[in-house]
C-alpha cells in the first residue's frame, strides 16, 4: 500500500519582500535617529574616558590575557605537552619542548602565543592537564606599536599574575 504524500503550497514572497528594502531603510531611519537624537542632546551620551578610566563592571568570568601559573618553587606547571596548541582553533600558540635535567618530564623552552591571531576562546585553558595556563590575568587590552610586540613569549606569560592590571 502507497503512503500519498501531500505537497506543501509555499507562498511566494512578493518582489519587494525579497530585496529587504523595506527593512534597510527601516534599519536606517532608527540609525539615523539615534544620531539625531544623540547629536541635539550630547549630555545623556554615556562614554568612558579610556585608558584614564577603566571600566569597574568586568565580570569575574572574563577571559582576559594568558598567564603561566608555577608552582610554590618557582618552576613552571608547563610540561610542553603540547595539548593547547592542539586544541587551538586559530593556531597561534607555538612551544617548543626540552628536557629537564634529573627528570623524566620535559619543560617548555619557547611558549609563543600570537595575540593577534587569538579569539580568546578559552579551549587552551580547557585543554591543558596541568592546569598550567590561565586566561584570568584581568588584562583585558593591549596596546602596541608593532605587530612583533603582540606575541608574548614565556618570560611574559610567566610573570603575569592573576588580577594584573
Amino acid at each position: 500500500m502507497a503512503v500519498k504524500v501531500k505537497k506543501i503550497k509555499r507562498k511566494k514572497m512578493p518582489f519587494l519582500e525579497r530585496i529587504y528594502i523595506f527593512y534597510i531603510i527601516a534599519g536606517m531611519a532608527r540609525t539615523f535617529r539615534h544620531f539625531i537624537r544623540n547629536l541635539l542632546n550630547t549630555k545623556n551620551i554615556e562614554f568612558l574616558e579610556y585608558p584614564e578610566q577603566k571600566p569597574e563592571d568586568i565580570t569575574p568570568r572574563y577571559r582576559g590575557l594568558h598567564r603561566l601559573t608555577k608552582y610554590e618553587s618557582g618552576e613552571l606547571k608547563c610540561v610542553a605537552c603540547d595539548m593547547c596548541a592542539t586544541a587551538c582553533p586559530a593556531k597561534c600558540i607555538y612551544i617548543e619542548a626540552c628536557e629537564v635535567e634529573g627528570s623524566k618530564e620535559k619543560a617548555p623552552k619557547v611558549f609563543n602565543i600570537d595575540l593577534l591571531e587569538c579569539v580568546f576562546c578559552g579551549l587552551c585553558v580547557e585543554a591543558c592537564p596541568k592546569d598550567a595556563i590561565r586566561m584570568d590575568s584581568g588584562i583585558f587590552t593591549k596596546v602596541e606599536g608593532k605587530r612583533e610586540d603582540f606575541i608574548s613569549d614565556i618570560n611574559e606569560l610567566s610573570s603575569r599574575k592573576r588580577g594584573d592590571f
